[in-house]
């Protein structure tokens, strides 16, 4: 016992035992690429190396697939885009899920996948660092396990990034908000507008989610205000019994993406309206051509802009300040609220554990070349899952990723 007080004593006292039990754990060398991520997009690029006989590990932060799905999105969340245009590679949805599977059908689909391809990430490793070794010409990819001090270090010759766009909230800086006394809540902690009913809501933030959280905030008898500050494109889901995204790819095969977005554009207003009349101004660039461009995706109706007709959901120009229960407007005006929800979505975190990349740009994440290039950089370093174009830029991605490496994997 007197031993295991010693050896406890030096562990938390002695810097040079700290080192020395350090060194005891080596270094795990990998014949096949480290992939961070353990979403979709980490599945997809295992699964399609799988397919080539190149194996592969997945580190994971949390203790499941796809951590964002299960925990940070709202109950009655669907995919928004039909079921067709959001499988991974390789294995297609079941044909009796409809076509926009539920949050929970999307969750088994990639409990599924991962099953169906013997995918076994490593849970509970959050990776702090991953730095090319100039030397060995290797990636030396640091974690620590739940306890910070299970440090282990992985290497290998291939890394592969698929922590994805959506890995950290954003959230604004507001005047007043630490003075604001109601709930201020990420949509990634929102479940349900349950606990909402009967209060005045605000919600930053026009997007595909800020859309449907007002329209869930109505359903549960709500009264929600929704923040626009810049211009936004709203299409409907459908066009002619087909999901709208379908429609447009098809006509992108034999027009040019001008006539494409004119014709959107035709279809939406006689459809929907004109959504400028209700404080919905649309961008002076088409909604193709803005995502081409900018990749920034317009939304997909799904309800909420009848509720905002018939005035169950108010529109609101940007926030100037916050005080206490009061949010002024910057056009002036002044209204009591008694709930915020940020619907103002996510960034990516790789800068803050990828150490010297030229790949990734500093200020927000993402590869530096665009769509179609951003998913190779030097010394065997990718990028699966970074497109702005969901899980069908995923999935060209990880297969692009598993042809690159076989290459290389030959000649080994």
């Amino acid at each position: 016992m007197d031993y295991l007080k010693e050896l406890e004593g030096k562990s938390v006292h002695d810097y040079y035992h700290q080192i020395k039990m350090n060194k005891m754990a080596s270094p795990i060398k990998l014949q096949g690429p480290v992939i961070v991520g353990a979403g979709p997009s980490g599945l997809a690029a295992a699964a399609c190396l799988k397919q080539k006989g190149i194996p592969s590990l997945i580190l994971e932060r949390e203790e499941c697939l796809a951590s964002m799905w299960q925990f940070r999105t709202y109950d009655r969340l669907r995919l928004h885009l039909p079921k067709q245009f959001c499988q991974l590679p390789l294995m297609p949805f079941p044909k009796n899920l409809p076509s926009y599977p539920t949050k929970q059908q999307f969750l088994a689909y990639l409990k599924a996948y991962a099953d169906h391809f013997g995918l076994k990430p490593a849970f509970g490793k959050t990776v702090v660092s991953a730095e090319f070794d100039h030397v060995s010409k290797l990636w030396r990819v640091k974690t620590h396990g739940m306890k910070k001090e299970e440090a282990t270090e992985y290497v290998s010759k291939w890394l592969i990034v698929a922590t994805g766009e959506n890995a950290e909230e954003v959230v604004p800086q507001i005047e007043g908000m630490e003075e604001f006394e109601g709930p201020k809540v990420h949509t990634s902690l929102y479940k349900s507008g349950r606990r909402f009913c009967g209060m005045n809501v605000l919600v930053v933030g026009c997007g595909n989610s800020g859309m449907e959280v007002c329209l869930d905030l109505c359903n549960h008898n709500a009264r929600p205000s929704l923040v626009v500050r810049d211009t936004v494109h709203i299409l409907p889901q459908q066009m002619f019994g087909r999901s709208t995204f379908g429609l447009s790819m098809w006509l992108l095969k034999w027009f040019p993406i001008r006539f494409v977005d004119q014709f959107l554009l035709v279809m939406s207003h006689l459809m929907l309206g004109d959504t400028a009349q209700f404080g919905l101004r649309r961008p002076k660039l088409g909604p193709l051509q803005l995502k081409n461009l900018y990749g920034k995706t317009p939304v997909l109706d799904v309800g909420t802009l009848t509720q905002i007709k018939n005035g169950k959901i108010k529109v609101c120009r940007g926030i100037k300040r916050l005080a206490h229960n009061a949010v002024e407007f910057v056009d002036g005006k002044v209204e009591n609220f008694d709930a915020i929800i940020l619907a103002t979505g996510y960034k990516s975190n790789v800068p803050s554990w990828l150490k010297g990349n030229e790949m990734f740009n500093e200020k927000d994440g993402l590869p530096r070349k665009a769509f179609p290039n951003g998913w190779k950089g030097e010394n065997g370093l990718y990028a699966v899952g970074f497109t702005k174009r969901g899980l069908l830029g995923a999935s060209i991605d990880a297969k692009r990723i598993a042809e690159d490496i076989e290459h290389s994997w030959k000649a080994v």
